[in-house]
């Protein structure tokens, strides 16, 4: 935080700027700064006027805290007030009367200027702001109008260290995003201007688009029926992972979603956000191949189905080097244009996620890289390829240095954006000569299928993008959130976004001291000790393991745990396989000697239920709070749901001793576990499976789209994809959910069936038949998908006499 005088404003502003020039990275060329700056002037260009994103900041102001609408004046000022960089400055106003302006925010767009305000509104005034479903807002420590505090010795101005700060993951779309209305994001792009995203994705309502652009290749709506997933289903449909599963999506949601996207894209546009669009990336209908008989079209091959079986998996895909990739390209991103107007140069693909080229040639990877661009190109002129890092990480034994270097240097200089995905856990800038000159932005992924899960690795996000700023030869031209799911862990996401605005390293202790004090309201000496040990526990995951929730009530393992044997061994090391390669993500996971099934665990247990004894005791002080409501039934289940996984496997222990009186006490104990989480996640309203099924049945105009989005939404946080009759989906429990009502009526059930089945083998001294157990519980499932029962959308019960309760009746 940098203060500032009136007197010596100017003075201070130049030596800003020359602080911040000398801190730029050395060796990032003159060219490469140069084609950067480029971007930025064109980007610039684009924007609304100063009185639109003026009146748009006020707006975001009017929602969040429309009883100081009048406490705040806000001003667009050019980058040369801010040293040629985005930045906001905060004054105190000269008042001319009782009820005006009190505080004066500049920016150089109105996400500026709303950041500003959430800047002021955090170490000023001590609010919060989160996700409704974390907590929401803590908006009581602000003053009255007329009592805000001032600023000192003039003002604060805080700049951008690096231009862009970019926000989601291609598959959050689907998973956090897929059942919104404009209500609902309206206040998400609320929160995004708040934490000062300037570069979000926009993928809403893209499948109306395709079906105008495929339409003028001779590709019938009809034949898009089995080229579009459903709803639920929708990234990985674009990706060319699957086709078809849960669709067709009817004309009613084609219209609703571009409606949709064109408000969205009206309101980032408002904001002075920069919109990154989609672009071609290769996947095309089946009809296209029949069409264009002497078009190099592959089939690709399985991608996560149990049996290959075609009417899902192994779409197409165009090669770029065919003159047909560049015409399709080329029609879509003018068909964008078309429909909304020249909003942005940014462009997405991802076309090698996950999907390696035939050969690793670098001759032939550089002519593809070349040919994706082509098709942006003559779209858009100024189009610049924003491109998932992932595959770096996640195919590293096919791009080694040549391949990388081939793709990445096979666009004009300045034409291409990486996105180092992993940043957080495993950046490739550093092991890739800053992508070889390539600009890139410091990616935290943290999240995976939108599990519910306290994670997370609190220094690696206070230094991590510090240290890849100011490294030799530094490429970073930007900080980015990057995770698949959203509205979990709210902790993470507040101190990402604010390194969007930090210059030097985060001294995180006192980082978290602030940050409880402004999320609770007050200072509670319990809970500011109960987040030391979370800091350095849940929140100091240094395993290098990216963290899928693979506790036991949420993914029961599916195997056979009699005595080990060679036979039972392979069973299991197939299990753990199928951890590493989950959702076509690769995981790194800990060698271990033991045969028993290990759900991920890098932290002392012991120590996180004295936080937990921590947080019960400041109950009677912040009882009415609803972050704190939110952060002690999550932290509840958290100590519960590790302690089920132990509860677990001392019932496989008991089974292996053929001890029948052991194994029903743990097994017993186990699905007491999940009854007694779901009462305690059905105490808050942010838990809950009603509002996720309730939010994709409001969608439908009809009972029959009711019928398929319910299906739908229930099918992705379960089975997720297809199943035969004796095998459950390779990605059964991907997006695993720690909600109340699907405890109960989905993991609790299938807890029951498999521990009563490995009594009755006891019993009946037989041995325990895997098979049968599937043919039960993929027949209940397929019918818990297909269902229709209602659940709560309101909370029940008093939340921290439930938490302490079952304090007592576990740890006491």
């Amino acid at each position: 935080m940098k203060i500032i005088s009136n007197s010596s404003c100017l003075f201070h502003v130049i030596i800003i700027i020359i602080v911040f020039l000398t801190r730029l990275p050395q060796s990032f060329s003159t060219t490469q700064s140069l084609a950067v700056d480029s971007i930025l002037a064109r980007l610039d260009s684009k924007r609304s006027s100063p009185p639109v994103q003026e009146s748009a900041a006020k707006a975001v102001l009017e929602r969040l805290l429309p009883t100081h609408s009048h406490s705040f004046l806000f001003k667009i000022v050019t980058k040369e007030v801010c040293g040629g960089q985005g930045c906001f400055l905060i004054q105190n106003y000269n008042r001319s009367s009782q009820d005006g302006p009190e505080i004066l925010i500049k920016g150089t767009t109105a996400v500026e200027i709303a950041s500003g305000l959430h800047w002021y509104l955090k170490y000023f005034c001590g609010a919060h702001v989160s996700w409704d479903k974390t907590g929401g807002v803590q908006i009581a420590s602000i003053p009255k109008p007329g009592s805000l505090p001032l600023v000192k010795d003039g003002g604060v101005l805080i700049q951008r260290p690096v231009p862009w700060n970019y926000y989601q993951n291609v598959v959050t779309s689907s998973y956090s995003y897929v059942w919104w209305d404009w209500e609902r994001w309206e206040k998400e792009i609320d929160w995004m201007a708040l934490q000062g995203i300037n570069l979000p994705l926009a993928f809403t309502g893209q499948e109306a688009i395709w079906q105008k652009v495929f339409m003028g290749f001779n590709i019938s709506k009809e034949e898009l029926n089995d080229f579009f997933g459903g709803p639920a289903f929708l990234a990985w449909a674009r990706m060319g992972n699957l086709h078809g599963w849960g669709g067709p999506l009817s004309d009613n949601w084609l219209k609703q979603q571009l409606s949709l996207q064109k408000k969205i894209l009206s309101r980032m546009l408002e904001l002075g956000m920069t919109p990154v669009l989609p672009s071609f990336s290769g996947n095309v209908p089946a009809a296209l191949k029949s069409i264009f008989p002497s078009a190099n079209i592959t089939r690709l091959g399985d991608w996560n189905t149990v049996d290959g079986d075609p009417r899902w998996c192994c779409t197409y895909l165009l090669n770029p080097s065919d003159p047909l990739f560049v015409e399709i390209g080329e029609a879509f991103i003018k068909q964008q244009i078309k429909e909304y107007g020249d909003v942005t140069d940014i462009y997405n693909c991802d076309t090698f996620n996950e999907n390696s080229p035939p050969t690793s040639d670098p001759t032939y990877i550089s002519s593809l890289g070349a040919a994706v661009f082509k098709a942006m190109s003559n779209g858009d002129k100024d189009a610049v390829w924003l491109m998932q890092g992932w595959l770096f990480y996640s195919a590293s034994t096919f791009w080694k240095p040549p391949q990388m270097k081939a793709l990445l240097h096979s666009v004009p200089l300045g034409k291409m954006i990486v996105l180092d995905l992993f940043a957080d856990v495993k950046p490739i800038w550093a092991d890739s000569s800053q992508f070889y000159g390539i600009p890139y932005v410091w990616c935290l992924l943290h999240n995976f299928g939108g599990n519910i899960e306290m994670y997370g690795i609190l220094d690696s996000i206070s230094s991590g993008p510090v240290d890849a700023r100011i490294s030799e030869n530094s490429t970073m031209v930007g900080v980015g959130m990057c995770m698949e799911g959203i509205e979990q862990n709210p902790v993470i996401y507040e101190l990402m976004s604010e390194m969007a605005f930090r210059k030097e390293k985060v001294h995180v202790l006192g980082w978290l001291k602030t940050y409880t004090r402004r999320r609770y309201g007050k200072s509670i000496q319990q809970i500011e000790e109960a987040w030391k040990i979370l800091y350095r526990t849940i929140y100091n995951c240094t395993d290098r393991i990216a963290d899928h929730n693979t506790d036991f009530i949420v993914k029961l393992p599916d195997w056979d745990p009699s005595t080990s044997s060679e036979s039972k061994r392979s069973k299991l090391g197939s299990f753990h396989k199928l951890q590493m390669i989950t959702g076509g993500r690769r995981y790194l996971f800990q060698e271990t000697s033991s045969d028993l099934p290990e759900a991920h665990l890098w932290y002392s247990t012991h120590e996180v239920v004295n936080a937990l004894k921590l947080f019960l005791a400041a109950g009677n002080d912040l009882s009415g709070s609803l972050t704190y409501r939110y952060d002690l039934v999550d932290l509840t289940r958290q100590v519960l749901s590790k302690l089920a996984n132990e509860v677990y496997l001392d019932a496989v222990r008991a089974f292996r001793r053929e001890d029948i009186e052991a194994l029903k006490v743990h097994s017993q104990k186990f699905i007491q576990l999940i009854k007694d989480i779901d009462v305690l996640l059905a105490s808050d309203d942010n838990f809950l499976l009603g509002t996720w099924l309730e939010s994709a049945k409001r969608l439908a105009v009809n009972p029959s789209e009711m019928r398929q989005y319910e299906w739908n939404a229930r099918t992705q946080v379960t089975m997720w994809f297809d199943t035969t009759k004796t095998n459950q989906s390779v990605l059964h429990d991907y997006a695993n959910k720690f909600w109340s009502g699907l405890l109960e009526s989905y993991y609790l059930p299938r807890a029951s069936m498999y521990f009563s089945d490995l009594l009755e083998s006891l019993r009946k001294n037989e041995s325990f038949n895997l098979v049968d157990w599937r043919k039960e519980w993929v027949s209940f499932s397929n019918k818990w998908q297909a269902g229709t029962e209602v659940y709560p959308v309101k909370a029940k019960g008093d939340f921290l006499a439930i938490a302490e309760a079952l304090f007592q009746k576990y740890f006491g």
